[in-house]
Parts: structure tokens; sequence; C-alpha cells
């Protein structure tokens, strides 16, 4: 369950690199509802935020790094985000942006995982992320796609504490990976990860990554604005017992997310 508590180690914030900022804010606006408020251009920057209901629940920004694709970007709370780069660089990660002041709104850094996976961290200042989460149109869930499970989890589990616990899917699926922040009970699971061939992972040419998993009223008919607004859909919408409806999407600029009806929802 992800909330807006600080939770060390827990998801508080995720901004998309689009190379048409206002087209991304048009698209995720009809697929989730979304109001997009500007927060000005100038030079290279472009972007603004996201909100529902009036609640900050992301950001977006043009996306200006050379050979980078467009993808979502997650956040997760740390305490001192020095101390968290030199966790990173001991378990054989790399920083991709050092730790810095967004002036007094806090500190956040960028990193690559062993195997190429991107993520960030949030040092919280006067922001703490997100105003909304686990609702219709915010952040439920964080998964993480790598070639190689174990690696995975030692590496953040050595940055972060997470705690981790398998389950089989059903129908010979392989396994799934849940991930809990140190210390909480399962019922405070945040995201999962799951192994896959480095042939399946198209999207990065074999790279791990990270993708967010979007609360939704109606699977359908956001999979339907997904498509109707120029995106794709990869897989479903499906039914998963226990979890709910849900479907694997990309935006038109092949940023990649999940849409899910919660099956309590």
């Amino acid at each position: 369950m992800i909330t807006t508590d600080l939770t060390p180690g827990a998801p508080c914030w995720l901004d998309l690199g689009a190379p048409d900022v206002g087209a991304a804010a048009a698209f995720y606006g009809s697929v989730l509802g979304w109001e997009y408020e500007s927060m000005g251009e100038a030079g290279d920057f472009e972007g603004g935020m996201f909100k529902r209901d009036g609640k900050t629940v992301a950001g977006l920004g043009k996306l200006t790094e050379e050979g980078a694709r467009s993808a979502w970007m997650i956040y997760y709370t740390v305490t001192d985000a020095d101390a968290t780069t030199q966790a990173v660089e001991r378990a054989g990660g790399t920083v991709r942006v050092a730790p810095r002041d967004l002036d007094d709104w806090g500190r956040m850094a960028q990193y690559n995982d062993p195997l190429g996976g991107q993520f960030a961290v949030w040092q919280p200042g006067k922001d703490s992320g997100f105003e909304l989460a686990d609702k219709p149109g915010s952040l439920s869930w964080t998964e993480l796609f790598t070639s190689d499970a174990a690696a995975a989890k030692e590496f953040y589990g050595g940055v972060f504490g997470w705690q981790f616990s398998d389950m089989e899917l059903p129908g010979g699926g392989g396994t799934y990976t849940l991930i809990t922040p140190a210390g909480l009970p399962e019922e405070r699971m945040q995201g999962g990860l799951m192994e896959l061939p480095a042939q399946n992972l198209e999207l990065t040419n074999g790279r791990p990554y990270w993708h967010p998993v979007f609360n939704v009223t109606d699977c359908d008919a956001a999979v339907a604005q997904v498509t109707e607004n120029g995106g794709s859909v990869q897989m479903g919408p499906e039914d998963v017992e226990g979890v709910g409806r849900l479907a694997v999407c990309l935006d038109p600029s092949n940023a990649d997310f999940v849409v899910l009806k919660p099956a309590d929802g």
C-alpha cells in the first residue's frame, strides 16, 4: 500500500521525461483525468505538475538527455541522499545525477542499478512528494522487470533495506517478488519485481526498467483512451485473481505504464 507518510524506502514521487510536453499533458489528461499546471519554460527547461482533484500526483518535463528514451522515473524517500549515494556505489550501482538541492524543496539524486535499471531518491525538505496515492488517477504500485531477480534483490535490499517475499504466478508464469519497506508488515507492500529474459526487455534493449502502476476506476475505459489518444497496449486488459483488472500500456512516445482497477476497488 503506497502512502504519503514519508516511510524511508517507499515511493514518494515520479516524473515523466517526454519529447513533447504538451502532447504528454494532453494524453495523460485523457487517460487518467489529470490536470497539468505548467511551471513555465526557461532555456532547455519545460515542465510542470500533474494534478488530480487538486492534489499533485506526478511531474512532467521535457526530455533533453541525448539518446534517452521517454520513461517514468520513480523516486523513493530517503533520510540522507548522500548516504544513499554511497550505498548505491558500494552495491555496484552508478550515479546518473549526483545529490543536489532543489532550493529548499528537498534533495534528489538519480542512479542506475548494476544492470542498468534507472531509479531516483528524494530527501524531503519543504516538499515530501506526491499528495495523492492509492486512489483513482494516482500511483498504486511500482514494478521492476529485470534479467536477474537475485541480483536485484541483493542490490535494492542493500540500498533500501527492502523486505522481499516470493510468490509463484499461476499457470507456470514464473516467480513474482513482492517488495515491502524495511520493518513494515506485508500489508504495506508497495511493489514487485520479476525476472524476464533480456530479449523480452525490448523497450530498453535488455536493461532492467521500473514502471508505475496507476489506479483507475475502469480499466477498459482507460485502455480505450490510451488507444484513442495515440498510445498502444502491450498486454490486456485482463483479470488477475486477487489483484484486479489491468493492462500494460505505452504512451505515444513509448513510455510504459500500467493501469489497474484493483480487485477490491
